[in-house]
């Protein structure tokens, strides 16, 4: 064979080894830069009360769901039980990067957000917790800029629980049997009580259970479940049917870390809030009923209905308190009552849908 075959038989494999080399070199894994659309992404989730609560159950649904439809791009690290932050100082540590997502209770910082808390601290709605949570969500997109407390955050969802309801060891009748009795309610609300004549007390939900066991308080406002999720059913054994106030809960990420996240991660993120929304509300409305069962069934409380005519004397009691709420908001600049009108029509729209 000539020096010339010998020389184009060479070049010839010596490209094939070239192309084969390219291509397993594509297939071997290599180190995913962060632009790469499918790196990994984690994001850390924070929130200060127990993985049984409802808000954590919410938090983990949502993690299952994004990890799901971003195909496993997106995986999230829960810290529910105050492992990682507490109520305390929840959104200044996802300010300060110690997590990616914080969920809290916006009541637990009135000054910082008294906007959105007046979705809550309006007494005597009477709407569960599907139709105050599609609504209080509903609110955030459209208020949001007019929000303070939300400047530099990217609302992940937000929703909230069913009304405050007085769940004490002794029975309530009338307003007078509420006088004197010391009460825990959570965050801005002791002006409910004030004007049913008991006494605020300001603990966390974790300190209830032992404060009650121990008579330093005689009841406390909060949405049902509470009776069978932390067994405080054990100890209180009458719910006053009259709802008081709501709590509000955000899951807030900063807008830099926002930022940050790829487009298509976005898009599936913003598609979640409003379902995350209304899932929790679906979710606690149904539990609200399991945990009322159980506690007439298993520990014998029983729920006191007032009559019509002590329904009226709670109200005359509460609207002045309402109407000062109001007339706060708006000496801080708030448009307080446009809010306030804007939600009662999404509670209206959204009693609808339910039906």
């Amino acid at each position: 064979m000539n020096t010339n075959k010998w020389v184009s038989r060479l070049t010839v494999l010596a490209a094939v080894m070239a192309l084969a080399g390219c291509s397993d070199s594509q297939n071997e894994s290599q180190p995913l830069s962060s632009d790469d659309n499918s790196d990994v992404i984690t994001l850390s989730y924070a929130f200060f009360a127990p993985a049984q609560s409802f808000p954590a159950v919410q938090m983990e649904h949502w993690a299952e769901e994004i990890n799901k439809r971003t195909n496993g791009r997106v995986d999230v690290s829960l810290f529910p039980g105050g492992s990682l932050l507490s109520a305390s100082n929840m959104y200044d540590g996802v300010l300060n990067g110690v997590a990616d997502i914080g969920l809290s209770a916006t009541s637990y910082e009135p000054g910082r957000f008294p906007l959105i808390n007046l979705t809550g601290n309006l007494s005597g709605q009477g709407v569960n917790s599907e139709v105050a949570s599609r609504t209080v969500y509903q609110l955030t997109q459209e208020f949001g800029e007019q929000m303070p407390g939300l400047d530099g955050f990217k609302v992940i969802t937000a929703f909230t629980s069913e009304p405050a309801y007085l769940q004490t060891i002794g029975p309530i009748y009338r307003l007078e049997d509420a006088e004197g009795l010391e009460i825990r309610i959570s965050g801005d609300n002791s002006r409910t009580l004030d004007a049913l004549g008991a006494t605020a007390v300001g603990i966390s939900q974790a300190e209830t259970g032992e404060a009650l066991q121990s008579g330093i308080i005689d009841g406390y406002a909060s949405s049902r479940e509470v009776l069978m999720d932390l067994q405080f059913a054990r100890t209180v054994k009458y719910v006053t049917d009259y709802p008081l106030t709501n709590t509000i809960f955000a899951a807030l990420m900063t807008q830099e870390k926002w930022d940050s996240l790829p487009p298509d991660v976005q898009s599936v993120i913003d598609e979640l809030a409003p379902e995350m929304a209304a899932f929790t509300g679906q979710y606690l409305d149904e539990h609200i009923q399991s945990s009322l069962e159980w506690a007439q069934e298993e520990e014998g409380v029983e729920v006191v209905s007032l009559s019509a005519e002590e329904v009226a004397r709670w109200d005359n009691q509460l609207s002045p308190v309402n109407d000062a709420i109001l007339a706060d908001a708006e000496e801080q600049g708030l448009p307080a009552h446009d809010f306030v009108a804007r939600m009662d029509e999404l509670f209206d729209t959204y009693r609808t849908d339910a039906k």
